[in-house]
């Protein structure tokens, strides 16, 4: 006798970059992976969507944003198509998901004039900026070549600064971190 077990999963709701930027991204990363290959540096909207299955009025829209950025160039004709204006390596994750989702924010007071009607009370508004910051620079670290390699397995390190008052060891975090070493 078969019995089937039926699993229902629930829609998790989390924190995630719109559909429009992955597919950027891996637009970008299609783009970076001629990057040495001087037979061929450019490919049209059409190639790219083919090669990438995104629909092309989406591949279109998307670098149209990143032609806006500089972050990709184009040129017309035969022989035309999109091409990165700089090198992979120096092109960040941050910087494209920037260009398509606008300032990478996490709370309403890590935007610029961003301030809520707890701004005066909050307690954590400091630790969020110091988080949002921290997600800043991962995404800053990332470069377009990473995203293109085979096997790229980042590695991060939070460092937590501990300052030891009652003990008498006090100390800024390039300190704690001498000692560690």
């Amino acid at each position: 006798m078969l019995v089937g077990v039926i699993v229902l999963l629930e829609q998790v709701d989390m924190l995630r970059l719109t559909r429009v930027t992955d597919y950027g991204i891996l637009l970008m990363t299609e783009l970076a992976k001629l990057e040495g290959d001087v037979k061929d540096t450019r490919l049209t909207a059409n190639d790219l969507a083919l090669s990438t299955r995104v629909p092309a009025p989406t591949v279109s829209k998307i670098l149209q944003s990143l032609l806006h950025a500089n972050l990709l160039g184009s040129v017309r004709g035969a022989h035309g198509g999109y091409c990165l204006t700089r090198s992979a390596a120096d092109i960040s994750v941050r910087e494209i998901i920037q260009c398509l989702e606008g300032r990478i924010a996490l709370t309403e007071c890590n935007l610029d004039q961003g301030e809520c009607e707890q701004m005066p009370f909050c307690s954590t508004s400091n630790n969020w900026k110091r988080i949002n910051t921290a997600i800043h620079n991962v995404l800053e670290d990332i470069s377009l070549a990473d995203m293109a390699a085979d096997g790229f397995m980042p590695v991060f390190m939070m460092k937590k600064a501990i300052l030891m008052e009652a003990s008498g060891i006090a100390g800024n975090v390039a300190e704690v971190e001498g000692a560690v070493r």
